[in-house]
C-alpha cells in the first residue's frame, strides 16, 4: 500500500508594513548651537547661575514683588532711626540716612544690570562689526583697526572710565548714561580682537571659497557664512564681561564718579557706607552681597556657555 503524500502548507508571507500616512519624519541636522543647549542642560553650574539672574531680572524689573517700601520716596527714611539693626519691618535694618537698606538693595538691581547689560551688548555689537569687518578686508584696514584698538589696550580701563566719568560729568548726560558710555569706549577692543580672529580662521573654509566662486557679495559672506561662525566666543566673552561691567560700575561709584543720588546701585550704596563702616558694618555688607553674588553668577554663566560652545572642553 502506497502512502498518501502529506500535504504541505506554505509558509505564509509576512505582511507588508502598513503604509504610513505622509512623509516620514525626517530627524533636524545637528548644529553647534544644538548641541550646545544640550550640553548646558546638563550642567549643574549652568543651571544655578542661570537661577540666580532669572530671580535678579525679575527682581529689577518688578521689584514691588520683593517690597513694599519704595525708597525714593523720602518720607520712607527716617534720620532718627540711621543704622537701626535689623527688625521684623526691616530685615535688613537701616542705612545711615534711615533708609529701609533692604529696599534699597532691591531697588539697586535694576541701575546695576541695567549699566552691565547694555555696556554688555554695546562693546559686542561694537567691536564685533568692527573686528567682522578688519577680519575679513584684512590689509590696510585690518592695519589701521588693529594699531587704533591697540591704543585703547593701552589705557588702563578703571582709570580711562575715571577720567571720561569725571570730565563729563554735571553735562547733559545722566550719570547712568554716562557711565555706559565710558565703560563702552574702553571694552570694545576685546571684543573686536576675538572677532577679528575667529573671522580670519573661518575665511580660509571651504564654503567661504564655494561662496566667493559663485559670486556672493562681500556683505552676505561676512553676514550670512562668517558671522554665525565666529559669534560663539564673541557671545562668551560678552557673557563674562557682563559681570565685569557690574563690577566697575560699583568701582566707579566708589570712588565718586558713577552713579549719584537720587539714583541707586549697589556701587552707590557701598559708597554711601564706607564712612561708617566700623559703626555699621550692614549698610555696606548687604549690597557688597548682592553684587558679588551677581557678578559671580554672570561669570559662571560665561563659563559654563564656553564650555558648551568650544567642542574641545567637553
Amino acid at each position: 500500500m502506497s502512502e498518501t503524500p502529506t500535504p504541505t502548507i506554505p509558509a505564509e508571507r509576512p505582511s507588508p508594513p502598513p503604509a504610513t500616512q505622509g512623509k516620514p519624519k525626517e530627524s533636524k541636522p545637528a548644529s553647534l548651537w544644538t548641541d550646545a543647549w544640550r550640553d548646558l542642560r546638563r550642567r549643574p553650574i549652568f543651571i544655578i547661575s542661570a537661577i540666580i539672574i532669572t530671580v535678579l531680572v525679575v527682581m529689577a524689573l518688578w521689584p514691588s514683588l520683593f517690597t513694599s517700601i519704595d525708597p525714593m520716596d523720602a518720607r520712607t527714611c527716617e534720620l532718627a532711626t540711621a543704622r537701626q539693626g535689623p527688625s521684623a519691618s526691616h530685615p535688613f535694618g537701616r542705612d545711615n540716612l534711615g533708609c529701609d537698606l533692604y529696599a534699597r538693595s532691591i531697588y539697586g538691581a535694576k541701575n546695576s544690570l541695567l549699566i552691565g547689560i547694555t555696556t554688555s551688548l554695546a562693546t559686542a555689537l561694537i567691536g564685533g562689526l568692527l573686528g567682522l569687518i578688519a577680519g575679513y578686508f584684512g590689509g590696510w584696514t585690518d592695519t589701521i583697526s588693529s594699531r587704533f584698538t591697540e591704543i585703547f589696550f593701552a589705557i588702563p580701563s578703571i582709570l580711562g572710565a575715571l577720567l571720561i566719568s569725571a570730565t563729563f560729568r554735571g553735562g547733559a548726560l545722566s550719570s547712568i548714561t554716562l557711565v555706559i558710555i565710558a565703560l563702552t569706549v574702553l571694552g570694545w577692543p576685546m571684543a573686536f580682537r576675538i572677532m577679528r580672529a575667529a573671522v580670519i580662521t573661518a575665511k580660509s573654509q571651504d564654503f567661504v571659497v564655494a561662496a566667493k566662486a559663485l559670486g556672493a557679495s562681500s556683505s552676505r559672506i561676512m553676514f550670512r557664512h562668517l558671522l554665525p561662525n565666529a559669534l560663539a566666543p564673541v557671545i562668551v566673552i560678552a557673557t563674562i564681561n557682563l559681570g565685569v561691567f557690574i563690577a566697575a560700575e560699583a568701582a566707579l561709584s566708589f570712588l565718586g564718579v558713577g552713579v549719584t543720588s537720587p539714583d541707586i546701585s549697589w556701587g552707590l550704596m557701598i559708597s554711601d557706607a564706607r564712612n561708617r563702616f566700623l559703626d555699621a558694618p550692614l549698610p555696606l555688607f548687604f549690597p557688597a552681597v548682592f553684587l558679588c553674588v551677581t557678578v559671580l553668577a554672570f561669570i559662571m554663566l560665561g563659563d559654563a556657555v564656553r564650555d558648551a560652545l568650544d567642542p574641545k572642553l567637553r
